[in-house]
């Protein structure tokens, strides 16, 4: 299945934003193996958050791999692989953001790098699926706390 995001993205849960939608529009992706979105408009109360611009960009990235590798031959006396290749997948989400009056935006990242073992998605994808399901799950149920923790650098 093809990484096509339902426009409007529903936000995660942030201190002072009330349901936070945001509109997004494919946009030509960054390299050859990528595709990218960029929000056009934002939805419920984001008092200070801006769509994306030329100069303040607010776009979502997804990667995959120029070349997945696929599990190598184990050994045939031992039945082990000596050393299994991870295909490796990238999203990053960019904004734009000011850090002083009379400046310019400078941009703000989030990455995450997925690292799958090679043969793992076909021999036991369920363990795959469960781990995103649960990445996914803590990253939205701490939506808040982790907008809070990088405001004011506490993580208690």
């Amino acid at each position: 299945m093809a990484i096509t995001p339902s426009s409007p993205i529903t936000g995660g849960a942030q201190t002072g934003f009330t349901s936070p939608t945001y509109t997004v529009v494919a946009d030509a992706a960054p390299g050859l193996y990528g595709r990218q979105w960029y929000v056009s408009a934002l939805g419920g109360t984001q008092t200070g958050a801006s769509v994306h611009t030329v100069s303040s960009p607010f776009t979502i990235s997804v990667f995959r791999p120029a070349r997945v590798a696929p599990v190598p031959t184990a050994n045939p006396i031992t039945g082990i692989i000596a050393s299994v290749p991870k295909n490796q997948y990238k999203a990053i989400i960019r904004k734009g953001c000011m850090v002083a009056a009379n400046n310019s935006p400078q941009i703000a990242q989030i990455e995450v790098l997925m690292k799958i073992p090679a043969g793992a998605e076909t021999y036991n994808p369920n363990e795959i699926r469960a781990m995103f399901s649960a990445a996914i799950g803590f990253l939205n149920q701490q939506s808040a706390a982790l907008g809070d923790a990088v405001q004011t650098g506490a993580m208690i």
